[in-house]
């Protein structure tokens, strides 16, 4: 395994370890449980530091004992180690907030859908209750349950609002109505079957997810993808990052009512998803990655021909967006997110981006053909919507410059695939910077080389985390445009 420089660590020197890696300017992105065997039980910690492209695991044994919560050292493991607490049985201690997160499904007490039936020996967590609402009084606080059922064709989530008069004072989010549970159905999938189920994780990216989890597999099996393959991968996934931000800016639009942007955006959006349509037959680019490379090539003359004319029509499009002062107006201010606040509690993407993190998984920790084809990563420091809208402005931009970098000096020599079976219990890891953020992959192989486990952290589960301190003391009239702002989906957030 390259992509991850593992080390085992007891449970007594977690907290130790874990202010050592944030003084050194590193970061968690999660923590998550796997059984190598039904009665043993492991958590894996997955890091990033400055300076290196492998990702910093932490390999612990569990045992009877709770292991200590991280959750005050790094708040961004609250959602994780309540996921893993509901999910697979495995308990914290100190958790300051030990409430149900992701199971509203089961009963109290029941076992986790991860959990194996023989866990002898292993700590279990406590049943969870319920999320308690804060005790509001006052006769002119209302509350509103908006949801699950919402106007549109929106997913499927409630969120239960105290406010007075316009003003919000506690906003709380419950998004897992629906558990699809698409971690389990990964288990005894061979790796190619796996592919095809992680494009479907959260159709927005589904090629993101599908090459997070092609470069785990490739981890876990030692192979190299060729040049070619590599290429081929670094215009996908930029044609992706396109139509997702043209969609954003039609959405953002449609949530200040500026109607005749929220079509333009959309017809770009279609227009974008038609060139992916003429250059691999897939309008959301399925089936063109495959464990050690791609299953076919992109027809270059037709994403060059399409890029070619929608250039123009994007940058006219964009122009005005930004010259038009009633769309600017209702996002300049408007739910700003901190610097600390978005590091903490682990924002991704274009959303820490607004808010002056400097980080970009396409060039500090490079895959595909990024080492050589370098982005141009924006940073904005204001941290309202308005940033967030300019950061994915400049993203967009950046994309396609991307694209055209890449088919100017032409496709690589060299195989489009090569052989790529992991051996038995092997394990890899994989990641990729889609249009929302980080996209991780953790795999483990059992002894017939398929999937034992397969972890997937989505970016909306990281945005959804920190989405509610933007929340909280804004105004009723402002929270469509906060929430589009964020570019969240649900599905990325309740696997």
């Amino acid at each position: 395994m390259k992509n991850c420089e593992l080390t085992t660590v007891e449970p007594g020197e977690l907290p130790a370890r874990a202010r050592d890696l944030v003084a050194q300017g590193a970061r968690m992105q999660g923590v998550y449980a796997w059984f190598p065997a039904p009665n043993r039980g492991q958590l894996r910690y997955v890091a990033t530091l400055p300076g290196h492209r492998a990702f910093e695991c932490w390999s612990v044994d569990v045992g009877s004992a709770a292991v200590p919560s991280l959750a005050a050292i790094c708040p961004l493991l609250g959602w994780h180690e309540r996921e893993v607490m509901e999910m697979s049985g495995i308990a914290f201690s100190g958790h300051p907030e030990a409430e149900r997160l992701v199971t509203a499904f089961l009963q109290p007490g029941a076992r986790g859908p991860l959990e194996p039936e023989d866990t002898n020996g292993i700590s279990a967590a406590v049943s969870l209750p319920a999320p308690a609402l804060p005790a509001v009084s006052g006769k002119h606080v209302q509350l509103l349950p908006f949801g699950p059922v919402r106007a549109d064709v929106v997913e499927s989530a409630q969120f239960i609002f105290y406010y007075l008069g316009e003003a919000i004072l506690h906003y709380h989010p419950n998004l897992f109505l629906k558990h699809r549970g698409v971690e389990k159905q990964f288990e005894n999938m061979d790796s190619g079957t796996g592919i095809l189920l992680a494009e479907r994780v959260s159709g927005v990216d589904s090629l993101a997810h599908a090459l997070a989890c092609a470069q785990a597999v490739e981890d876990a099996a030692g192979c190299e993808v060729a040049a070619r393959a590599c290429w081929h991968r670094l215009v996908a996934a930029e044609l992706e990052r396109i139509y997702n931000h043209l969609h954003y800016l039609g959405h953002l639009c449609h949530t200040t009512t500026l109607k005749v942007g929220e079509a333009q955006g959309k017809l770009l959006e279609e227009i974008a998803k038609q060139i992916n349509g003429r250059a691999c037959g897939s309008r959301f680019l399925r089936g063109i990655i495959w464990p050690g490379g791609v299953r076919r090539e992109l027809d270059i003359h037709a994403v060059a021909d399409g890029l070619a004319k929608l250039k123009p029509e994007v940058e006219r499009y964009v122009g005005l967006i930004e010259r038009t002062t009633s769309h600017l107006d209702r996002l300049i201010s408007t739910a700003p997110l901190g610097q600390q606040l978005a590091f903490d509690q682990g924002a991704t993407g274009p959303v820490e981006r607004a808010s002056g993190i400097d980080r970009d998984l396409r060039r500090d920790h490079p895959y595909a053909a990024y080492a050589l084809l370098k982005p141009d990563v924006s940073i904005a420091i204001e941290g309202d919507a308005c940033a967030r809208m300019r950061v994915r402005i400049a993203e967009l931009r950046a994309s396609i410059a991307l694209i055209e970098l890449a088919i100017g000096q032409g496709v690589p020599d060299g195989p489009l695939s090569v052989a790529c079976h992991a051996p038995e219990l092997a394990e890899g890891l994989g990641w990729t910077e889609s249009s929302r953020g980080t996209v991780l992959y953790a795999v483990h192989f059992d002894d017939k080389g398929r999937f034992a486990r397969v972890k997937v952290k989505s970016p909306s589960f990281s945005n959804w985390r920190v989405f509610p301190s933007t929340v909280h003391d804004s105004n009723m009239m402002d929270y469509a445009i906060n929430e589009a702002s964020f570019g969240l989906t649900i599905s990325g957030c309740a696997r």
